[in-house]
């Protein structure tokens, strides 16, 4: 039965997928406490230290029989979470019990948790992001050639194709996913670095041996997944690496953001919709509207996780020496719904890309109402080149378009435009010979080419390099 009495965080009831909300869960958190327990002392035993292999193999039979109550309830005395978790781990292997976190800090399994969820949360969102950018590469060889009107400053300007904005869109996103890549390239564990970060417990456990010491954070890396730890650090490891992650989602939130505002606007002049269901209601005083909700909920959404990028940017500056605590609720909060929040978008964003609805008609009736404005250069150097005067030509091709552009606006009249051009003697021009001036391809510059350049010199090698991850569909919650 829902809970209807008390808040749910609407980050993790409506938006975000349930791949991206169990790498926040308790489950996943306690889970990988547990492995980087065992792998802590599987590797202090490789290392001479007297764990025996049968503590070892009790550990791993008790790594997913989690006892939450007894956690919680040994929390209600200790006010300490790690060590209610060692306690209700010990319950289940009295053997290991004594060995279980031998040597450690609480940052040991909780930040190196930290960095493996936020690890595999960025590998998530790289996914999404693909399969978004494979939709709009589809999208754009689709429409490379369709003519449209471009905008600057949301005025009419020179045409465009319709594929070609899209990759404006999708270039956006692979910049976004080369400092993906970057990031998840250079994530590390933290390692077992101690209170202070000079491993000085593990140096006493080890004799005073050195190399040992370190060799103790390359193995558990590796056990963990991982190729290295940072080299050094506090007890925790910078809270840089936390404003670092979300400055880029960030990222994707600007691109995102844009893409949607694109969207709706091109929705509002009926040229291109979002996906709009059978039975999906716009409005609920106005049956006919059809709203870009899912457009709008991207930017929503995008919004919350731009402004986030605050928090850990402001928890890093703000860390005293070694370690302070007042790093711990914010992070809790920022990190996960900063994932959460982005994961939504991608969601939204797979889900307008795979089903966008283009009208051709209205992006070319819109189109030929412009495009004798466009094309004004083009009839000037033609009546030029027939023996007209470049500055007389230029003057009255100026007032004609003011005057065809004021009867368009003043009294919602087609705009006649080549008819006054063709009605003037000086222009050495029909109107059948203006007209055959008006194809729209005409005035798309390199759009199409430029568009096949793009989806085969840089989107298909980055689609192909990640073939294995394609595919995914996304379904929306509301």
């Amino acid at each position: 039965m829902q809970n209807t009495q008390s808040y749910t965080s609407s980050l993790s009831e409506r938006y975000p997928s349930k791949e991206m909300k169990y790498l926040f869960s308790p489950e996943m958190k306690f889970r990988t406490w547990r492995k980087l327990w065992i792998a802590l002392a599987e590797t202090e035993a490789e290392l001479g230290l007297p764990i025996t292999q049968e503590q070892i193999d009790e550990l791993k039979a008790a790594a997913e029989d989690i006892d939450y109550d007894a956690a919680k309830e040994r929390e209600k005395e200790v006010r300490h979470d790690v060590m209610s978790h060692v306690y209700a781990y010990g319950l289940k292997c009295p053997k290991a019990k004594g060995i279980i976190h031998l040597g450690a800090t609480s940052c040991y399994v909780g930040d190196n948790t930290d960095l493996i969820i936020m690890t595999e949360a960025l590998k998530l969102i790289k996914k999404k992001l693909l399969n978004v950018i494979a939709n709009l590469a589809a999208f754009a060889e689709k429409y490379k050639g369709l003519p449209t009107l471009g905008f600057t400053h949301f005025q009419p300007a020179q045409p465009t194709t319709v594929g070609k904005r899209a990759t404006l869109w999708l270039h956006d996103l692979v910049l976004d996913l080369e400092d993906l890549d970057h990031v998840l390239d250079t994530m590390k564990l933290l390692g077992s670095k101690g209170t202070t970060g000079t491993q000085a417990s593990f140096l006493e456990l080890f004799d005073g041996d050195i190399e040992k010491v370190r060799e103790l954070d390359g193995l558990i890396a590796k056990k963990m997944g991982f190729d290295d730890c940072y080299p050094v650090s506090g007890q925790t490891y910078s809270r840089k690496i936390d404003s670092r992650v979300l400055n880029v989602l960030s990222s994707i939130a600007q691109s995102s953001h844009k893409f949607s505002n694109d969207i709706r606007l091109l929705q509002h002049l009926k040229e291109i919709e979002e996906p709009f269901e059978k039975n999906q209601i716009g409005s609920s005083a106005m049956a006919y509207k059809r709203n870009p909700m899912r457009s709008e909920r991207i930017a929503a959404l995008s919004n919350f996780v731009i402004s986030g990028v605050l928090n850990p940017a402001i928890t890093a500056s703000t860390q005293w020496f070694e370690r302070t605590l007042d790093d711990s609720a914010n992070k809790r909060l920022s990190v996960s719904e900063s994932f959460l929040a982005a994961d939504g978008i991608l969601e939204l964003y797979m889900n307008i890309t795979s089903g966008l609805v283009v009208y051709p008609k209205v992006i070319e009736g819109r189109l030929a109402g412009e495009l004798p404005f466009m094309a004004t250069e083009n009839i000037m150097m033609d009546a030029v080149k027939a023996g007209g005067d470049r500055q007389v030509l230029h003057e009255k091709i100026r007032q004609y378009s003011m005057d065809a552009g004021r009867r368009v606006k003043e009294d919602g009249a087609e705009n006649d435009l080549l008819d006054r051009i063709a009605d003037d003697e000086d222009f050495h021009m029909t109107k059948a010979k203006l007209l055959a001036l008006m194809k729209p391809e005409n005035f798309t510059g390199c759009a199409e080419s430029q568009t096949e350049a793009f989806l085969k010199e840089i989107i298909g090698p980055v689609l192909e390099d990640n073939r294995k991850d394609l595919g995914l569909t996304a379904e929306i919650n509301v």
